[in-house]
C-alpha cells in the first residue's frame, strides 16, 4: 500500500479549508484517510498563526513509514524545515519545451545567416559572368527588334 500525505478539501462553496491527511494513494481525494495530521486554511491572512497547523511528530513518523508528500504538502513541510525544500516541478515541462523551441529557433536563424554570409562571396564571383551574358542577351534582343 503506497501512502500519500496530501490535502483533503472541506469547507463551504468558495470558502475552502483543507485537512492534511495520510491516505492510501488509491483512495479518493476527499475519501477515506488513515490519520489527520493538520489543517490548512487558505482564507486566513498569510501571517495568521492558524493558517497552517500540523502535528510535526506524526508527520515525521509517517515520512519514516514511507509516506510521500504531494507537491503542495512538500512545500509546507519544506517551509517548516521538516524536509528539504523541494524543487519546483509544476510547469517545468512546458517551460523546458519552450526553451527547447527557442533554442531551435535561434539555431535555425543562425544557420541561414551563416549561409547568407557565405553566399554573397560566392555570388560576387559568379555575378560578373552572369552580367556579361545578360548584357549580351539584351543587346541581341535589341538588334533583332530593330
Amino acid at each position: 500500500m503506497s501512502l500519500k500525505i496530501r490535502l483533503s478539501r472541506g469547507g463551504a462553496k468558495k470558502r475552502p479549508m483543507y485537512r492534511i491527511v495520510v491516505a492510501d494513494s488509491r483512495s479518493a481525494r476527499d475519501g477515506r484517510f488513515i490519520e489527520r495530521l493538520g489543517l490548512y486554511q487558505p482564507m486566513l491572512p498569510g501571517d495568521h498563526p492558524e493558517r497552517l497547523t500540523m502535528d510535526t511528530d506524526r508527520v515525521k513518523y509517517w515520512l519514516g513509514q514511507g509516506a510521500k508528500p504531494t507537491d503542495r504538502v512538500a512545500v509546507f513541510l519544506g517551509n517548516a524545515e521538516i524536509i528539504p525544500m523541494p524543487e519546483r516541478t509544476k510547469g517545468s515541462g512546458k517551460q523546458a519545451i519552450r526553451e527547447a523551441e527557442a533554442a531551435a529557433a535561434a539555431e535555425a536563424e543562425a544557420e541561414p545567416a551563416a549561409e547568407a554570409e557565405a553566399e554573397p562571396a560566392a555570388e560576387a564571383e559568379a555575378e560578373p559572368a552572369t552580367e556579361e551574358v545578360a548584357e549580351g542577351g539584351e543587346g541581341d534582343g535589341e538588334e533583332k527588334a530593330s
